[in-house]
């Protein structure tokens, strides 16, 4: 009940506001977009979705939501003539009374809602918003309502096409016999997650290996080589963590993976995805500094491209690479009842997908919101930690990062080539798409 109260609360704020279907002169509040990014991530969570699976939804449910904007707001540029094969999605006649606010929020839910498996965690919350807005005018109700749908068929259209669906019908991952390679980890031993993921289509990249990183140290177990020194920090590191740095790497650990053990009984955790977590920061970075609905609807759009090219770029170089864990090394050759303090995800370590995805969303926020932007990050408190502070957008990606190796789970090259590898992305993500004009 609490939540239908305060979205009932703000719709009554947009009906007193845009009564006549029109914007009030200064820019409506975007706290229903915060809601709805809320609510998504929740759907998400709840269907254990893949990171890089993740990125996809945000990215396309964002992008309904901005198309919707840059109808009201010429001073926003449309994704049509930038991102390659994106629509030109025509909007209503000029003398049709519109909420775009109200239209976009629409959109963005029946977008979000066609991508995710449990729609009705979604469908429930927009419809307290549509409900109570048909009370308060019609004709402006059935206006948005008509608009946000044609935007939201329009950018499904244009996902059909990013080769997602042809990805679930590839084989089985063939995992590779060479010393070296990736293999499955304890305690779950899971498959290969999105084995297949350089195939989908880009935003901004020509390709997926269009910022390829230089290659891993070469496996080589001689105790000289850089490959066990880079084995020896793990271990080490790991042995002697401080409480702060325990903190820091739960804090950033984001595995929607996460399996409890015990006994013979086996049962998941269900955590937030670190692209959700990214989608999280941009929001609360928004809010904090009061942006308005623009600015707001811009800084989750062009967060969602990084984290979507993001992770296509760090997907493909994982399972190009398919270079080993820790774990796997250190239990062969060092000490076979070690763990991670986090669990290893399942899929290719190199290079690091916090620190690619980080990056990248750090480079995009701090062009948006500026750099030196001290933000609280009130992300984790649902489960049960602390809120962290940052001075800037940089300093949270960095963080992110060495999170993983204080977790047991990256080497340090993985760590820093994919922090390199997702600058480079964010730089490029923000020549090609400008949002404004």
């Amino acid at each position: 009940m609490r939540k239908r109260f305060t979205l009932y609360m703000l719709v009554t704020w947009l009906v007193g506001h845009c009564a006549s279907g029109f914007a009030p002169p200064v820019g409506p509040s975007p706290r229903l977009l915060h809601r709805a990014e809320k609510n998504l991530t929740r759907a998400i969570v709840h269907d254990i979705f893949s990171p890089p699976a993740a990125s996809r939804i945000y990215l396309y449910a964002n992008v309904a939501a901005y198309e919707m904007l840059v109808m009201q707001d010429k001073n926003y540029r449309t994704l049509h003539g930038q991102v390659a094969g994106f629509p030109n999605i025509p909007g209503l006649k000029s003398d049709k009374k519109v909420n775009y606010e109200l239209a976009a929020v629409y959109a963005f839910f029946k977008t979000g809602g066609k991508l995710v498996f449990s729609e009705h965690l979604l469908t429930d919350s927009v419809n307290v918003i549509l409900n109570d807005f048909r009370e308060k005018d019609t004709l402006v109700y059935n206006n948005s309502i008509r608009l946000g749908q044609a935007v939201s068929d329009s950018v499904l259209t244009w996902s059909t096409k990013d080769n997602y669906a042809s990805t679930r019908a590839k084989r089985r991952y063939t995992y590779s016999k060479q010393k070296g390679k990736w293999t499955p980890t304890p305690p779950g031993f899971i498959d290969a997650v999105e084995p297949y993921w350089s195939q989908i289509r880009p935003v901004s990249l020509d390709s997926a290996g269009q910022f390829k990183p230089v290659p891993p140290h070469a496996y080589n177990t001689d105790t000289a080589s850089l490959f066990m020194k880079e084995v020896r920090e793990v271990y080490h590191v790991t042995r002697k963590l401080t409480q702060e740095e325990i903190l820091i790497a739960s804090f950033w650990d984001c595995n929607p993976f996460y399996l409890n053990t015990q006994g013979h009984l086996n049962f998941a955790t269900k955590k937030l995805s670190p692209g959700g977590h990214w989608i999280s920061i941009a929001g609360q970075a928004a809010e904090s500094k009061n942006k308005n609905w623009q600015e707001t609807a811009a800084a989750y759009v062009l967060t969602s491209m990084a984290l979507f090219d993001g992770f296509i770029s760090c997907w493909d170089e994982k399972y190009r690479s398919q270079f080993i864990r820790p774990e796997t090394v250190i239990n062969a050759y060092m000490d076979e009842k070690w763990r991670p303090l986090l669990q290893t995800p399942p899929f290719p370590e190199y290079t690091s997908g916090h620190s690619v995805i980080s990056a990248a969303a750090a480079v995009v926020l701090t062009a948006v919101l500026g750099d030196h932007f001290a933000f609280d990050d009130h992300t984790e408190t649902d489960y049960g930690l602390p809120v962290r502070s940052f001075k800037s957008f940089k300093e949270a990606s960095e963080e992110a990062g060495i999170s993983r190796l204080y977790g047991g789970i990256h080497f340090r090259s993985a760590i820093v080539n994919g922090q390199v590898q997702g600058d480079r992305i964010g730089q490029h993500l923000l020549s090609r798409i400008k949002v404004k004009r």
